[in-house]
């Protein structure tokens, strides 16, 4: 491996999960794991509530910010905005391939256009001094051979961009939905190496069908990185080992149980300043994943969290249903 700056691992940007408490609630689980906001849109930035949008809390950190986007100016705008705010890293979302987003010319239609892409980056290059990465496909449609691939890597790597997170799937923007695009399309390992081996001084992150530690850490012999998704947001305590695996912390890994009583204060604060806790405690549904009184758990928060005044009563009941166990089981 070359001598190149990158997290070993991160959590995937997931639109409508990794909002600002489902970050909160994993940074409790792993230290130094890089996570991501949702995506957010240009024009929601720049007209929008920006607080809403853009707001997190600095325990959060390190954390990158995902625009959806195509025209550099705006990229260039919300940059400034995202930098000032205090994010690590600025990530173009070039691997969404939903109806939605292709109408808002972005996301994995732009690999279509490497040259716009390229001005992109090198527009948000120019306006900041953090990282500004991408995360794409390894192609779309029938334009999927290596050779476009390879000639897209190189016209935005041009531009600047140094680290480049590959789902190493092609995408289909017509005939399959988000869903299918992330489970029909083949994985293609040996493309994003040959990418890594073709590009070695680019930071290559490996996305796409990781499901824990052990199956993701085989590949940073060969990748910079590696990058989880659905599988930490549905499990998160398969990170819970990740600090010390992957970055030398040998902090004592905390219980499910002791994550969840360091979670309270939050839930406690922003339950007082009227946030429903529905919409924090969605994302602990798989906090017991696994365990005995794990479905337990995970429907007393689903009938007793969205009632209007529910409290941490709710998840303090449930978590009583949830006695200690041999935490490293996963199998639900």
């Amino acid at each position: 491996m070359t001598n190149i700056s990158a997290n070993p691992l991160s959590v995937a940007p997931m639109l409508d999960w990794t909002d600002r408490h489902c970050r909160y609630f994993l940074r409790l689980i792993s230290r130094h794991a890089l996570l991501y906001t949702e995506m957010v849109t240009t024009g929601a930035i720049l007209h929008g509530d920006q607080d809403r949008l853009l707001g997190f809390d600095p325990q959060e950190k390190p954390l990158a910010v995902q625009f959806g986007g195509c025209d550099p100016d705006e990229l260039a705008a919300c940059a400034r905005i995202a930098e000032a705010r205090g994010y690590d890293e600025i990530n173009l979302n070039l691997g969404c391939p939903s109806d939605r987003v292709q109408r808002g010319r972005f996301g994995a239609c732009l690999m279509a256009e490497p040259e716009l892409v390229a001005d992109c980056v090198a527009a948000m290059r120019a306006a900041v001094a953090i990282p500004v990465t991408v995360k794409t496909r390894i192609g779309i449609d029938e334009r999927d051979s290596y050779g476009e691939l390879a000639h897209f890597v190189a016209t935005v790597a041009a531009a600047g961009c140094q680290t480049f997170v590959i789902h190493a799937r092609k995408a289909w923007l017509k005939g399959l939905s988000p869903k299918e695009n992330r489970e029909i399309p083949p994985l293609r390992y040996d493309v994003a190496e040959r990418v890594k081996a073709d590009f070695p001084d680019l930071a290559v992150i490996l996305n796409g069908g990781l499901l824990d530690l052990d199956q993701a850490e085989p590949h940073l012999a060969r990748f910079d990185g590696v990058m989880i998704g659905r599988a930490a947001y549905h499990n998160p305590y398969i990170l819970a080992g990740a600090d010390a695996r992957f970055y030398g912390d040998d902090h004592p890994i905390p219980s499910r149980h002791a994550i969840l009583e360091a979670f309270l204060p939050y839930v406690e604060v922003e339950l007082a300043g009227g946030t429903r806790l529905h919409s924090i405690a969605r994302h602990l549904l798989g906090l017991f994943h696994g365990l005995p009184g794990g479905r337990i758990w995970r429907r007393q928060l689903g009938e007793r969290g969205n009632r209007p005044g529910a409290g941490i009563e709710v998840l303090l009941d449930a978590a009583r249903h949830c006695l200690p166990r041999d935490e490293s089981r996963t199998a639900d």
